[in-house]
């Protein structure tokens, strides 16, 4: 048997600012959408020409309160081609929420405090 990782799922509160991050921090844009008939939820499927894989944003209609993520103790990881360049946008946005100099990463904090780990190409 051989699996292949297709996508992962964040649930947002507010879908046009969080597509509005990822397009902005990592160049992530909406390639499909699936929208309940009642209107009950929206799914948004987000990837760039880099790979395959997906990122998919879930907003609920009926979701009354933040989005409950422990201790923020996942991630999910990216990999830039020009590391300064890619810091230096975050810097600018006021997204990074933790640096690790010694490993030469940091991480990004989305707009529901999900955590985004920036490696440099190596």
């Amino acid at each position: 048997m051989k699996f292949q990782m297709i996508h992962e799922n964040y649930n947002v509160a507010d879908l046009e600012k969080s597509l509005n991050f990822y397009e902005k921090a990592l160049g992530l844009k909406e390639c499909r959408r699936n929208c309940a008939q009642d209107g009950s939820f929206i799914i948004v499927y987000l990837k760039n020409e880099e790979s395959d894989f997906e990122l998919e944003l879930t907003w609920l209609r009926d979701m009354d309160r933040p989005y409950n993520l422990g201790d923020c103790e996942f991630h999910l990881a990216f990999r830039t081609d020009d590391y300064d360049a890619s810091y230096a946008l975050h810097k600018e946005m006021g997204c990074i929420c933790y640096e690790n100099p010694s490993m030469g990463i940091y991480f990004i904090q989305d707009p529901d405090g999900y955590w985004l780990e920036i490696v440099p190409s190596r």
